[in-house]
């Protein structure tokens, strides 16, 4: 996540209109409880997502950027090889994948995108994404292989359980995310008219296993909130919204464009309260991440516990928002 938000997003509390009949459907499903079992949708449970899993690709991530200067920022040979990490993995899956290209800052950058291949509507796309790039300072484990790693599991659990999805179901990986948000961008603006109106939810995931871990929710779109905000309180866990990725991450981009927003964050440089210390086990008057932007963001800088919990998270709002 970039230090300096490039914008400021523009929020939204209302109900969208825009969000698809098959999201406005698993949402309805939990919304009114008054509605008769017989009457209810069926929305798929998500399965679990294997934490264990999950580290493997952050070791493979960290790896990556031993071998290559110690980071894996845009224009790097880590980020590269990061790409290359998970388009394989995608790939054998049977995932449809893409790069997209762009230069900034004088390299070039890529994005990668993978479609779940599903006789769902071609009219309806629901897409979770993450930067993948890291800052030039160290491996970016936190910021953002969390986030990257989190989705590439959840994606390869579609994948295993072979999820038959109602609607058309994208992942993303973006680039140039910390030096102003570029991938997304270019993505979002080349993107024809018609086919940005088919996006109906983008969900971000930027930092989900921060060291001393918050649980914020997005509150750009209520309906986006609500599932996620809504899985937590099932758990057990409280959540604030988040206000410090205001503007600063690749939902941003999204956000302008018109398409409904939501997504998780574990919190970055600010300063955990007494108050959400209490709630969260944490310690008060520290930094959320320690290492944020620092070469210290390694392996040994993750939360485990808030890794395990957003990854589940991811797969509940995957298959929520593709399966009611």
């Amino acid at each position: 996540m970039p230090v300096n938000p490039p914008q400021t997003r523009r929020k939204r509390h209302f109900r969208r209109a825009a969000i698809g009949a098959s999201v406005a459907t698993a949402l309805a499903a939990a919304a009114f409880t008054a509605m008769p079992a017989s009457a209810a949708p069926t929305t798929l449970a998500a399965p679990d997502i294997a934490v264990e899993n999950v580290k493997e690709h952050l070791t493979a991530f960290e790896n990556i950027a031993t071998e290559n200067g110690g980071n894996r920022a845009h224009g790097q040979p880590g980020y590269e090889a990061s790409i290359n990490y998970i388009k394989e993995k995608l790939d054998a899956a049977g995932f449809e994948t893409s790069v997209q290209e762009f230069t900034a800052s004088g390299s070039t950058g890529y994005n990668l995108i993978a479609d779940w291949p599903s006789e769902g509507s071609a009219d309806e796309v629901v897409m979770a994404g993450a930067h993948l790039d890291s800052t030039g300072s160290g491996p970016g484990i936190n910021d953002n292989a969390s986030g990257s790693a989190g989705i590439l599991e959840t994606a390869l659990t579609v994948a295993k359980e072979d999820l038959k999805t109602n609607n058309t179901l994208r992942f993303a990986w973006w680039g140039a995310e910390e030096i102003g948000l570029v991938g997304s961008g270019h993505y979002v603006d080349e993107l024809p008219q018609e086919e940005l109106g088919k996006i109906k939810a983008y969900l971000n995931f930027d930092m989900i296993a921060s060291s001393n871990a918050g649980y914020f929710v997005y509150d750009d779109d209520a309906d986006l909130e609500k599932v996620l905000t809504d899985w937590y309180a099932g758990q057990g866990v409280e959540t604030d919204v988040d206000t410090e990725a205001d503007g600063r991450s690749d939902h941003a981009n999204f956000d302008r464009a018109g398409v409904p927003v939501g997504g998780v964050f574990t919190g970055a440089s600010n300063r955990m309260t007494e108050e959400q210390a209490a709630k969260w086990d944490g310690e008060a008057g520290q930094p959320f991440d320690q290492c944020y932007h620092q070469a210290c963001d390694t392996m040994e800088n993750v939360n485990e516990t808030a890794l395990d919990r957003n990854s589940d998270a991811i797969a509940h709002a995957v298959w929520t928002l593709t399966t009611g």
